[in-house]
């Protein structure tokens, strides 16, 4: 039964960084191995070490992040949806200025973004009578493999949407956003 918990637990955790990779492999019209395993890196490492954090922080600093850990992972995905969406109007435009979104400031930004909500989960490990740092390995592993899937996916989604790939992925990191906000704000 612990074995299903910990799975659903790193799939729910994973989904972030699964849709954030499509929407740039969309957007960048498929990405390079490198790119792909980059992300994967990034990503799956970002996934372990927030529930070990969350798990070593414990709950009175949490409860201090909590009240705005939302709005920091919204703030975040949308400004890179937001720019991706505007850039989707605009195709003659270089696009990111010539900058590889999926290295540097960006590439940090997004994993922050995508694995603020596996810090709090840090804290439900040992609740659920999870070894923290067993758990934190599967959900980061599992990060990592959705993170090269969705490097593959991309590019097909990109085909089917067409022109308009990059306006979907930038639409689903907003959403992702909205999301987190929603689900923070109707908790009791």
């Amino acid at each position: 039964m612990k074995a299903i918990i910990l799975l659903s637990l790193a799939l729910a955790l994973a989904v972030d960084a699964f849709a954030v990779t499509v929407g740039l492999s969309c957007s960048l019209c498929g990405l390079k191995s490198r790119q792909a395993w980059r992300l994967a890196s990034y990503f799956g490492f970002f996934q372990f070490m927030m529930p070990v954090i969350g798990w070593l922080i414990g709950e009175n600093l949490l409860k201090l992040i909590s009240r705005y850990d939302h709005w920091v992972a919204f703030g975040l995905l949308v400004l890179v949806g937001g720019r991706m969406v505007f850039e989707s109007f605009w195709p003659e435009r270089k696009k990111y200025n010539g900058k590889d979104p999926t290295s540097g400031w960006p590439l940090l930004v997004l994993a922050v973004a995508t694995s603020l909500d596996a810090l709090a989960c840090g804290l439900s490990l040992p609740v659920l009578g999870l070894n923290v740092w067993l758990a934190s390995l599967v959900i980061g592993l599992m990060a990592f493999c959705l993170t090269l899937v969705a490097s593959r996916l991309g590019p097909v989604l990109g085909q089917a949407f067409g022109r308009r790939a990059e306006l979907a992925g930038g639409l689903v990191l907003i959403l992702i956003g909205i999301r987190i906000v929603f689900e923070h704000l109707t908790q009791t």
